[in-house]
């Protein structure tokens, strides 16, 4: 005896299908990508804001262990040792993440927010500028 065979539907997406999860997909990069490169920005302006703020506190130490008078100038170097060891700022040679010097190191006037970097990140600034 012979069986008759039985036919397989077969199934599969059609290219239509395939161009609409495609675009789902370009859609939702298109949403995602803007908010990440702002959320890095974001992080990055925080990061010299701190390292900044670090550097400050650095330099008031500095000056109050060596009777800096006010106009002193002081090199990172100096600075270097009221700086964690380990630390990304430590390590480095007193430039930000962009390579920009937070220098000139004056005793009650500086470090400051590097110029390159203020003009990179300015779009993530808050409304009331540095503080």
């Amino acid at each position: 005896m012979h069986k008759p065979s039985l036919i397989q539907k077969q199934s599969a997406f059609t290219l239509v299908e395939i161009m609409i999860v495609v675009a789902i997909i370009a859609l939702l990069a298109a949403i995602a990508v803007p908010n990440y490169m702002r959320a890095r920005k974001r992080s990055q302006y925080t990061r010299i804001v701190e390292d900044v703020r670090v550097l400050s506190a650095a330099l008031d130490q500095y000056a109050q262990e060596n009777n800096a008078a006010s106009g002193t100038v002081v090199s990172f170097d100096d600075l270097k040792n009221y700086l964690k060891t380990g630390t990304t700022l430590y390590t480095g040679s007193g430039t930000d993440i962009f390579g920009d010097s937070y220098g000139p190191f004056t005793v009650d006037d500086g470090p400051y927010f590097p110029v390159g970097a203020w003009m990179e990140l300015s779009d993530v600034v808050p409304n009331g500028g540095l503080n």
